[in-house]
């Protein structure tokens, strides 16, 4: 028998790292996964970093276990995605210097160079901070000199990828967004916002659009993945975006992610910005569209954290069974969600239910209110998002790990008044929007998607009330925050 044809997607998350083998027809035949491995920099506060060699690694183990463990294949593609606003510095002499991933805030002690913020949001379209790669690449070349002295470019994290699987190093347009040098509108860099950080335009590596053909495997690399010397390397993006394309929505068309945050991403054909500044515009990895996105921040990863607290031997189908259980919400919970309307998420956040401790209180309420503080949060943005470019369809897509619970689907469906659409691999939305990225560059067109899971709002009684209670419960940590900051 002939193997079958597959392509090889990178996924390099905030969390954790995947390699993925994929069918054609966009069938995920195998996963295999790790977690990054992070190191912290005593040099800055909030600062953490990775060595690109020692990921390299990982992922290379990955990708030759997931071959083992995938039915007979022939690759005939690579391609990569990523966390957004990570990135690799790049030595003169080609080598991987360091990984500042998204959660490194080693430049936010050179927030003050950034005197017009609002002239800032026009050209990169968000808000500017200490996430974004500019700020990175700040705080390194003002306390490491003898590394910004030996660095030639820089790449967001999946274009880095790509550089070590053919040599060639291109910045793909989603992902040049997140950098704070980018003009999102005009799809260029932009030599005022280097000017505003002080960052050499030579430092840019030249834009390459996702769904290109970058190069042919490195002979090495095709040695260490154990696979044919022609299979082609292909531009990938943003693990958000990525996961869209899998999703397979339309123009104006809403999209929730949910991942270790929540973005929440409508399609456009049009440069939109908000007077307001709650809003992110991004360029999508289509050629001409771009996305509108509100986050409700750190979401997922609560979730899973607080199952390794409560849960850390049971599958999520065990958590559904004890949920579908729970008859009153005897608790309620903020837990650091983002709202656009709010500069910053809230940095104290907990559980509150009554006092004395009641004896019907167990593990399963504090996991339902945690999907409550995610769905209310989805809710906020959403209604954010429709007050910046209205939505007029009557239902939202989702993908993403979060979605496999069905009680945060019922909530986001009943909150939003809304149908929520899911695709058969809504999980591995990202593995799949790399299949069909390969499959574009290949000149092929192999994925049909089946019709989607459609989640019907009902109508809960219990939700309004529940949902005031969540605003006041968010507020009281919100004034914790302001008075220890007093």
């Amino acid at each position: 028998m002939a193997a079958q044809e597959a392509f090889i997607i990178v996924d390099i998350g905030t969390g954790n790292v995947r390699v993925a083998v994929a069918a054609k027809n966009g069938e995920v035949l195998s996963v295999e996964r790790d977690n990054m491995p992070y190191q912290t920099d005593a040099l800055y506060p909030n600062s953490i970093f990775f060595d690109p060699n020692h990921l390299w690694s990982v992922i290379t183990k990955l990708a030759r276990t997931a071959l083992e463990n995938a039915p007979e294949v022939e690759v005939k593609a690579l391609t990569a995605t990523s966390q957004r606003e990570g990135i690799v510095l790049i030595g003169h002499d080609g080598s991987s210097l360091i990984g500042l991933p998204n959660i490194d805030h080693r430049g936010r002690e050179w927030d003050f160079i950034m005197q017009d913020k609002s002239y800032i949001y026009e050209l990169a379209g968000r808000y500017p901070t200490s996430l974004f790669s500019a700020l990175k690449l700040v705080g390194v070349r003002e306390r490491r000199q003898e590394l910004w002295e030996q660095t030639r470019t820089f790449l967001s994290i999946s274009d880095w990828a790509q550089y070590m699987l053919s040599g060639v190093a291109r910045y793909e347009h989603s992902q040049a967004s997140e950098t704070l040098l980018y003009d999102v509108a005009r799809k260029s860099w932009s030599p005022d916002l280097c000017a505003i950080f002080d960052i050499d335009p030579m430092l840019l590596s030249p834009l390459g659009d996702s769904g290109t053909v970058l190069g042919t495997i490195t002979p090495a690399a095709a040695a260490a993945f154990q696979i044919s010397p022609e299979a082609q390397v292909i531009i990938g993006g943003a693990d958000t975006q990525l996961a869209v394309k899998g999703t397979q929505p339309e123009l104006d068309d809403v999209v929730i992610v949910s991942g270790t945050t929540t973005p929440i991403f409508k399609l456009v054909n049009e440069y939109i910005t908000d007077v307001r500044e709650r809003s992110w515009t991004n360029r999508h990895i289509d050629e001409h569209t771009l996305a509108v996105e509100t986050n409700a921040g750190v979401t997922g990863l609560n979730y899973q954290r607080l199952k390794e607290i409560f849960y850390p031997n049971e599958s999520y189908e065990v958590i559904e069974q004890e949920l579908a259980q729970v008859q009153e919400a005897c608790c309620v919970a903020s837990l650091g969600s983002l709202l656009a309307d709010e500069k910053g998420p809230i940095t104290k956040g907990g559980f509150i239910f009554p006092a004395p401790v009641t004896h019907t209180l167990t593990r399963a309420h504090f996991v339902w209110a945690t999907l409550w503080d995610i769905a209310c949060s989805i809710k906020e943005n959403f209604h954010s998002l429709h007050d910046i470019s209205a939505v007029e369809q009557d239902y939202v897509w989702a993908c993403g790990g979060g979605f496999q619970s069905q009680l945060l689907r019922q909530f986001i469906a009943d909150l939003l008044h809304k149908k929520v659409y899911l695709r058969e691999n809504y999980r591995q939305a990202t593995v799949v929007g790399g299949a069909l990225i390969c499959n574009e560059a290949l000149g092929e067109s192999n994925y049909v998607p089946a019709p989607p899971l459609v989640v019907e709002p009902q109508e809960d009684s219990r939700y309004l009330s529940l949902y005031e209670e969540w605003k006041r419960t968010r507020q009281t940590f919100k004034n914790l925050c302001e008075e220890a900051v007093v």
